[in-house]
């Protein structure tokens, strides 16, 4: 869930589904926004402030992220319209989603326009992570166990999943 700040103070919290790793020096982060008509406060609060959080889904919230892809006018705050608890890190002005277990600052880096079917990519650079429990969550390496964690996946609009730890590789190199 993608947490944002309107300028007359309403807490934005949008669902995206459709989040990618672009790079880790710096550190950046993904994701497609709908064609303004569709879904204009997340896209339009980022551009303005230049800033936003992502918000992991666990399953004690998953009912209230879905319902976060309503169309609620932008007088309405969709964490009192779900009922999902905003909370803060000093220094970020954008909501973070309490129920969250792993959650990231981002200050807008690009926004670039897809005329194809009038979307927008937007590209943001992490500034801060923050994880519940992190002695349990995260490795000596600071790698984030995911699972360990109950982060939940989607794909689409309507359908979730669990994530399952396979296994991981060193760097590949020729």
């Amino acid at each position: 869930m993608v947490g944002t700040l309107h300028p007359s103070g309403i807490y934005n919290l949008a669902i995206f589904s459709n989040i990618v790793h672009i790079g880790a020096d710096p550190a950046l982060v993904g994701m497609v926004n709908r064609p303004r008509d569709a879904a204009p406060h997340t896209l339009s609060n980022i551009e303005r402030s230049g800033c936003y959080t992502i918000n992991h889904i666990h399953s004690n919230c998953i009912k209230q992220a879905h319902q976060t892809s309503a169309k609620y006018p932008d007088t309405v705050s969709e964490f009192d319209a779900v009922g999902l608890t905003p909370c803060f890190e000093a220094g970020i002005l954008a909501p973070f989603v309490q129920e969250s277990k792993v959650r990231y600052a981002l200050n807008l880096r690009e926004i670039i326009p897809i005329t194809l079917n009038n979307t927008f990519f937007i590209i943001g650079e992490i500034t801060d992570v923050f994880i519940d429990h992190p002695h349990e969550y995260v490795s000596e390496d600071g790698f984030i166990h995911l699972e360990k964690a109950g982060s939940i996946t989607s794909l689409g609009v309507d359908g979730y999943y669990e994530t399952k730890f396979i296994d991981r590789f060193p760097y590949a190199k020729p």
